[in-house]
């Protein structure tokens, strides 16, 4: 099973030398104003004023970009559709595709919307769709898809599966960040009850929160992951187990041990035995 998600336990390699890090050089700060000393009395000529320093322009330090204040708001809001909390899976998916709630509709191509069986056991919640998704309309493809299914094959799961050899997969945000930025608060608020309502219709016994993102709009808590991993949240009174992104993982291959430590705790809570 570790060797679907590429963990090595059998052998691991020793850890890399730290080097640390060169001391960042501070910004160079302008000279201390020159005091003239007293000047003798009755002097033959008259004495010139001392000269006042120049103030050095603040240097930036390479490789760092200057700070530019952030806008009031990323874009305008509009109402959602209303009745967002009884709809079903049709209607939701048309008010999904539909949705100019924000100004993430402005760059799509397509919505992304969830994949999965709608009666599964486990339900995935990612972050936002990346530049695949967008164009294919499906969460997790690429890379990052491929590694989240091989995790899920570990645990006896997959996309294409049924109640308890199923997961249905989504995200946070149903529409493309432009450049692949990070999700703004405002479109995380807007894109809730989407979430929530796809939540309450498939009613997992499981959800696995992946990401720094996923986490925030489920638990509504800015703590690290590091520090509530380990642990059973909830959602709607639904089991919330948190892990790493694969997107994280596929960049730190060495904590892919921690991902695997946490879809073991979610077998635990839903009560399915591992697999031998």
């Amino acid at each position: 099973m570790l060797a679907e998600m590429g963990v090595r336990v059998w052998a691991p390699k020793p850890a890399a030398p730290v080097v640390a890090p060169e001391p960042e050089r501070s910004a160079a700060r302008p000279a201390p104003a020159v005091v003239a000393a007293p000047v003798p009395a009755a002097p033959a000529a008259p004495v010139a004023a001392p000269a006042v320093p120049r103030t050095p322009a603040p240097s930036i330090a390479p490789g760092h970009r200057q700070a530019t204040p952030a806008p009031a708001q990323v874009a305008a809001l509009a109402p959602l559709a209303a009745g967002i909390e009884s709809m079903e899976w049709p209607t939701l998916r048309e008010a999904v595709a539909g949705c100019q709630a924000c100004g993430l509709c402005e760059g799509r191509k397509h919505t992304v919307f969830g994949t999965g069986s709608t009666q599964a056991d486990w339900l995935i919640v990612g972050e936002a769709p990346g530049e695949n998704e967008d164009l294919q309309g499906e969460p997790f493809v690429g890379a990052a898809g491929q590694l989240l299914d091989n995790m899920l094959r570990a645990v006896g799961r997959s996309r294409t599966g049924e109640g308890a050899q199923g997961a249905y997969i989504t995200n946070v945000l149903k529409c493309r960040p432009p450049a692949n930025r990070n999700p703004q608060p405002a479109e995380v608020a807007q894109c809730a009850p989407y979430l929530a309502r796809q939540v309450a219709l498939v009613q997992p016994k499981v959800i696995i929160a992946m990401g720094r993102f996923a986490v925030q709009s489920l638990l509504q808590s800015h703590e690290p992951i590091g520090k509530l991993r380990g642990q059973v949240h909830r959602y709607q009174g639904v089991p919330v187990i948190v892990t790493y992104h694969p997107a994280y993982l596929l960049r730190t291959p060495s904590d892919k041990g921690k991902a695997w430590a946490d879809l073991c705790l979610a077998m635990e809570t839903v009560g399915t035995p591992l697999r031998s």
